[in-house]
């Protein structure tokens, strides 16, 4: 963009993006910095799959934003151009988070079409997808993504325990698995039934958090790709990563250079600053808490919203409020407050109360007017 004589300002029709898609969480980058032994660890695991074989079985752990979910994107990418015997496919567990909607998904990725709404059974589900695999001689490498909402569902050992033992029922049948978990405090292997562990044996392959000279040389090549050139300084982008480091999520930092590109517009400025930068920060900060949300069920949403107006009180009187609007019983609310827990949404606390023995108090993770803008 040629310097503008009128003060820098933007006309109507222009902007300070190149390619503002650079800056969506979905992208997925040409070149993928500092994972290359996560990618060769990947590669390795899933190398028998292109030579016909079944693949290694693979936990992936990391936290949020430690770019797990591009690795199996690129991955799958790598296998589906050299061969088109292995079908990848991705099951996003935040919104598939039951045995019979993950099959649902596998169902989908294998026919190219959705299954019936109703009347067919998990069992004919599965036969269909396994006798199709067989028929085709294909390698199936099913990565559970977000696979920790299974586990707080109660689904994951199920889940697992089918595709794992498809060959036992399908002779053929040649299945493998990468289970990807953002939650630091899941122990995937410890957490699935013994008839899964006999079975599962993993490669681990771990995911660590970004540090400062990592983030700025990641969102350097987003602002080279996304913005057109003189739109933001290093001293920006350095602050930019900042943030970033101090949230251990890299998608803030993503959001955040999106943000302060659009206040900048709204200023009919070319260049972004600091201040832009401090205005955006006020909403990509709170990333994490939106994509948790967004895979609440209306009931869980309920909840959250119930703990926000009643922050800091006892369980027992929480639930009355719930039950009150809701008309679940005790322990499926009880499941409810521990999968909030889990996501940590929320903390629990236990202690002594007079006359009521030992109880537990319940209070936001996050500030309550935050969590509530975001449930409307």
């Amino acid at each position: 963009m040629a310097d503008d004589p009128e003060e820098g300002m933007l006309s109507w029709d222009e902007s300070v993006f190149r390619d503002e898609h650079v800056f969506e969480i979905d992208y997925v980058p040409e070149t993928f910095k500092h994972r290359e032994g996560q990618m060769e660890s990947l590669t390795y695991a899933l190398r028998p799959a292109v030579r016909g074989s079944r693949p290694l079985n693979v936990t992936v752990r990391g936290p949020p934003g430690t770019g797990k979910t591009t690795a199996i994107q690129k991955l799958f990418d790598e296998v589906g151009a050299q061969t088109s015997d292995v079908r990848t496919i991705r099951v996003n567990c935040q919104v598939n988070s039951t045995r019979y909607s993950v099959f649902s998904r596998l169902f989908e990725g294998t026919f190219e079409y959705e299954p019936p709404s109703s009347g067919i059974s998990f069992k004919k589900l599965f036969g269909q997808i396994a006798e199709k695999l067989v028929e085709e001689d294909d390698v199936l490498v099913v990565a559970l993504d977000d696979v920790n909402y299974l586990f707080y569902e109660n689904e994951a050992s199920d889940a697992l325990y089918s595709l794992l033992r498809a060959h036992e029922e399908y002779p053929g049948a040649k299945i493998g698995v990468i289970v990807v978990s953002s939650d630091p405090a899941l122990d995937v292997l410890e957490e699935l039934d013994s008839r899964v562990q006999s079975v599962f044996r993993p490669e681990d392959v771990y995911f660590p958090v970004y540090d400062q000279p990592e983030i700025v040389d990641i969102l350097a090549e987003r602002v080279d790709r996304g913005f057109h050139d003189g739109v933001i300084s290093r001293d920006t982008l350095e602050y930019v990563a900042d943030l970033t480091a101090d949230s251990g999520d890299l998608r803030v930092g993503i959001d955040l250079l999106r943000r302060a590109g659009l206040n900048a517009e709204m200023r009919a400025s070319r260049t972004v600053e600091r201040q832009d930068v401090e205005d955006a920060y006020e909403t990509s900060k709170y990333v994490n808490l939106s994509r948790s949300l967004s895979g609440l069920t209306d009931n869980e949403r309920t909840l959250l919203e119930v703990i926000a107006h009643n922050d800091g009180d006892q369980a027992g009187d929480v639930y009355d409020e719930f039950h009150e609007r809701t008309d679940l019983g005790y322990t499926r609310y009880s499941e409810i407050v521990n999968k909030l827990d889990q996501l940590d949404l929320i903390e629990t606390e236990y202690a002594d109360v007079d006359g009521r023995g030992r109880s537990r108090s319940l209070s936001l993770t996050y500030e309550k007017d935050a969590v509530l803008e975001r449930l409307e």
